[in-house]
C-alpha cells in the first residue's frame, strides 16, 4: 500500500492519498479545494484517483471532495449518519456511495471500513484502513476530527460557531462514548492519522506530531484517565472547559460543505491591476486586503484596506474578517499571490480580482496611518478615566491577566460588536505583542473609528513596565 500525508500549514490541515501498487488506484482522504496537490502526486505515483471520502462535514475549511471528483470521476464515499441536519446534499451528477457504520469499500486490495465515531459533530466517520494485499488485519485509523495527536475534536463548534443552542455538551457526551466504545476497542498498533495537527482551531491542545497509535493515546493523552474511571462527567466538563475562540466564517464552511459550493475548474490567478482598474474594483466596492507586515501598514495604507498580513495565519483570520459578498484585490508582492489566493479559495473567497504591488502609482490622496500610544502614555490616559481599553486577545488570555477595567473582544470578532465600542474618547487596542492589534484596529480604521490607537508592545510592555494586571473575571462597563 502506498500511503501520503499532505499538510496544509495555514489551517494544520491534514489530508490522505492511499494508493494500490497492484492495480494503480487511489484514494484521497478529506481533500483541500485547490486539489491540483492530489492530481500532481498521483501523478508522480503512476496512480489514478478512483474513490474520495470525507470523515465528516468540515468548518475550518471548504472541502476539495466535489472539485476532485469533477476533475477524477472518481466516487465520493460520504458519512449518511447523523439526523437531516446533517446529510450531504448537492450531490446531483457526482459518483456517490453514503455510508454507514459498519460499511466497507474498497480501492485496489485496500479495505476500508467506515467507523460512526460521533462528538465533533453527529454524522463524524473515521475510517479503519487495512492493507489486503498483506492482511485483514486493521492498520491505519484515519480519524478526522474524532482523535488527534494528545486531543480529541471539540464538541462546541455546533453551538459556538453555527449557532445551534445546547449541543455541545451532548456532543462531548457522544465522544465519551465514541472513545470507549469505538477507539479504545481498537488494538494498540493501529497508527492514528488525524484529520488536523498543532495549530488548528478544531481542538485545544493539538499535539505536533503526524501521528500517533492507539496505544499511545490510550495510556498518555489527557483524557485517558478520565476513561480509565469511566468518569463521563469529569471527561465532559474538562473538553468544554478553554477551547479557543471558533472563527465565525465557520458557519458558512458548514452549510457549503454540506449543500455543495461552486466547482473551480482550476485555480484563480488574480492579475495585477492597473491604477484605474484598481481604482474601478475600490468604487464597485472591492476590499483592498493589505497583506504587509504590521509596521508597514502602521508606517502608511490606503484608507479602507484591512491588514491581514501574509503567513501561515492568513486563511484564518482572512475567515474572520473578510465578507463572502464582496471582490477582494490583494496588496501583496507578486510572487506571493498564488499563495495567498490558495489560502482564500480554501475558506471559499473566490473573488479574488486582481491584485497591486505596492502602494506607489495606487494610492490617490494621503495615506493612513495607525496611531500609537506608548504604555506610558495610555496609563495616564488609562489613570484619568479618559480612554476605552479594548483587549483583543483570546479570552483565556485575558482571564490570565488583563489591564484593570479593559473590554475583551477577540479580534476576530470586532466586527460583530461596533456597537460596543466607543467613537467620542481614546481607543485603545492591544494584544501581546501588536500583530492582532494591528488586523482588528485596520478593521475599526475601515468602519470609521479614528479615535483608535495602538498600544505600541501590547500587554507585554504595559507588563514590563510593571503597570498593574488583574486576573479573572471582573464587572466592565462599557
Amino acid at each position: 500500500m502506498i500511503f501520503r500525508q499532505i499538510h496544509e500549514e495555514g489551517l494544520a490541515q491534514m489530508s490522505y492519498l492511499l494508493g494500490c501498487a497492484a492495480t494503480g488506484e487511489a484514494l484521497v482522504v478529506d481533500p483541500r479545494r485547490d486539489v491540483d496537490v492530489y492530481l500532481e502526486l498521483a501523478q508522480s505515483l503512476g496512480l489514478r484517483i478512483t474513490a474520495i471520502a470525507e470523515t465528516h462535514i468540515h468548518a475550518d475549511y471548504l472541502s476539495g471532495a466535489r472539485e476532485l471528483a469533477r476533475a477524477t470521476g472518481a466516487t465520493l464515499y460520504l458519512s449518511d449518519e447523523g439526523d437531516e441536519n446533517w446529510k450531504y446534499k448537492g450531490l446531483e451528477g457526482f459518483p456517490h456511495v453514503l455510508l454507514k457504520d459498519g460499511d466497507e469499500f474498497k480501492v485496489g486490495n485496500i479495505r476500508v471500513r467506515a467507523v460512526h465515531t460521533p462528538g465533533h459533530t453527529p454524522e463524524h466517520l473515521s475510517f479503519l484502513v487495512a492493507d489486503g494485499a498483506v492482511t485483514d488485519e486493521p492498520l491505519l485509523f484515519l480519524t478526522g476530527d474524532f482523535v488527534f495527536v494528545g486531543d480529541v475534536g471539540r464538541p462546541d463548534l455546533l453551538e459556538e460557531a453555527a449557532g445551534i443552542k445546547g449541543t455541545a455538551e451532548p456532543g462531548a457526551r457522544r465522544m465519551f462514548r465514541s472513545l470507549k466504545e469505538k477507539f479504545l476497542t481498537l488494538p494498540d498498533h493501529v497508527q492514528v492519522w488525524p484529520g488536523h495537527g498543532a495549530g488548528s482551531a478544531c481542538g485545544k491542545a493539538l499535539g505536533a506530531l503526524p501521528a500517533t497509535t492507539v496505544g499511545y493515546e490510550r495510556r498518555h493523552a489527557w483524557w485517558a484517565e478520565y476513561l480509565e474511571r469511566d468518569d463521563e462527567e469529569g471527561f465532559v466538563k474538562a473538553l468544554l472547559q478553554g477551547q479557543p475562540e471558533a472563527p465565525t466564517y465557520f458557519k458558512e464552511m458548514k452549510r457549503l460543505n454540506r449543500d455543495g459550493m461552486a466547482i473551480l475548474g482550476g485555480l484563480p490567478h488574480p492579475g495585477r491591476l492597473t491604477p484605474a482598474q484598481f481604482e474601478r474594483w475600490l468604487r464597485e466596492g472591492a476590499i483592498l486586503v493589505d497583506t504587509r507586515d504590521k509596521f508597514a501598514f502602521a508606517g502608511g495604507h490606503i484608507p479602507g484596506s484591512i491588514n491581514i498580513p501574509a503567513g501561515k495565519n492568513f486563511s484564518t483570520w482572512a475567515g474572520w474578517l473578510l465578507p463572502y459578498d464582496r471582490p477582494l484585490v490583494l496588496l501583496a508582492r507578486p510572487e506571493e499571490v498564488e499563495a495567498l489566493t490558495r489560502a482564500l479559495v480554501r475558506i471559499g473567497l473566490d473573488e479574488v480580482v486582481g491584485y497591486i504591488p505596492g502602494l506607489e502609482g495606487y494610492a490617490q490622496g494621503e495615506l493612513e496611518t495607525v496611531p500609537q500610544v506608548t504604555a506610558k502614555e495610555a496609563k495616564e490616559l488609562w489613570e484619568k478615566g479618559k480612554a476605552f481599553v479594548l483587549d483583543v486577545r483570546g479570552r483565556d488570555e485575558y482571564l490570565a491577566g488583563h489591564i484593570p477595567g479593559a473590554q475583551n473582544i477577540h479580534a476576530g470578532r470586532v466586527l460583530a460588536h461596533l456597537d460596543r465600542l466607543p467613537k467620542d474618547r481614546p481607543l485603545i487596542v492591544h494584544c501581546v505583542g501588536g500583530d492582532r492589534s494591528s488586523t482588528a484596529i485596520s478593521a475599526l480604521l475601515a468602519h470609521g473609528f479614528r479615535n483608535a490607537l495602538n498600544l505600541t508592545g501590547g500587554i507585554k510592555a504595559w507588563r514590563e513596565a510593571g503597570f498593574p494586571v488583574v486576573q479573572g473575571e471582573e464587572l466592565v462597563q462599557a
